[in-house]
């Protein structure tokens, strides 16, 4: 809004009202188009196709756009979590080899000093 704009709570009212049913009314259409591919769960295909048929042509585009950078932003999110796990599981492999390289060296002085008591005797 433009700077020294004041709105009622009437109004902010008013446009809440006006936002769900503009919601619910998108919902519903889109769901026709879900229905009609005999699919239960709506997808963003099915949002676009009702803004159309709601004659809400020039709201398609940016919509498009936002959806593009947002799967972009979701892709990039995913292949980082599967960075950091490949590097967490390298990690703890890593770290299991030296335990078990630990292990092997604990026994190999644990039977040193039993071949020196076996030359003694």
């Amino acid at each position: 809004l433009p700077d020294g704009v004041n709105i009622s709570k009437e109004a902010r009212s008013a446009i809440s009202r006006a936002a769900s049913v503009f919601v619910l009314y998108a919902t519903s259409c889109a769901n026709n188009f879900a229905m009609k591919g005999k699919r239960k769960t709506l997808n963003a295909g099915d949002v676009l196709s009702a803004m159309e048929e709601m004659e809400f042509q020039r709201f398609v585009a940016p919509l498009k756009e936002s959806l593009e950078v947002y799967r972009r932003e979701q892709k990039g999110k995913k292949e980082a979590r599967k960075d950091k796990d490949k590097k967490a599981d390298s990690e703890e492999q890593d770290k299991s080899r030296e335990e078990d390289n630990d292990d092997d060296d604990e026994r190999m002085e644990e039977e040193e000093p039993n071949d020196e008591e076996e030359v003694d005797n």
